[in-house]
């Protein structure tokens, strides 16, 4: 059992390191996977020091969560509510849907997922790790733009969260499981896919 360096009380942190190293770490995983991914694999691609990555992250599941959580970032930036003021509620649900799809659809993201499933069987940790500062953040993020909807009377939402996974899983539909099996994707079908579902997210819950 590896034991875990945290870094030194007091010790500055270089934020061009920090962002290189998550860089790395994040191209590493995606490329070979968690499993097959090192420290010191991780330390070469980043151009520093293996005591470097230990200083900055203390351990490799700590950096699998930054890696993820710098990731879903880029998705976050969809939910801003004070970037969607005053916008079609309509437009903006499928600004959202079409990017969520989009992004989940890329070939190195189902890779990644893929090997993270697999890896999970053998340490069910590295899976929470994944969801709690992946997919459930992105929730998180979704949900409390919903809440906003609500409280500003553009839609009745009793339970955002719910109301967010449901909105994920129409827009994804059997095109997310098919990617996932190898199947070419429809880009018209997935076009009509997402604006259903706003369509259908929208009659069950506008006031």
């Amino acid at each position: 059992m590896s034991t875990v360096r945290k870094r030194k009380a007091g010790r500055p942190v270089d934020p061009a390191k920090h962002d290189a190293i998550i860089a790395a770490a994040t191209d590493s995983f995606f490329e070979i996977g968690y499993a097959a991914s090192t420290i010191e694999g991780i330390a070469a691609r980043a151009g520093v020091s293996k005591v470097t990555v230990y200083n900055h992250f203390g351990d490799k599941r700590t950096l699998l969560a930054a890696a993820v959580g710098r990731e879903c970032e880029r998705m976050r930036g969809h939910f801003a509510i004070e970037a969607d003021s005053g916008a079609d509620l309509r437009d903006r649900l499928l600004t959202i849907g079409t990017a969520m799809v989009a992004f989940l659809s890329r070939p190195e993201m189902i890779q990644f997922e893929r090997r993270i499933a697999a890896e999970t069987e053998h340490e069910p940790e590295i899976g929470i790790a994944f969801l709690d500062n992946g997919p459930r953040r992105m929730k998180a993020a979704f949900a409390a733009l919903l809440t906003h909807a609500h409280a500003g009377g553009e839609l009745d939402i009793p339970d955002p969260e719910l109301a967010a996974e449901q909105f994920a899983s129409l827009c994804k539909g059997m095109g997310d499981l098919e990617r996932r099996f190898g199947a070419i994707p429809d880009a018209a079908r997935e076009q009509a896919r997402i604006a259903g579902a706003v369509d259908v997210f929208l009659r069950a819950y506008s006031r």
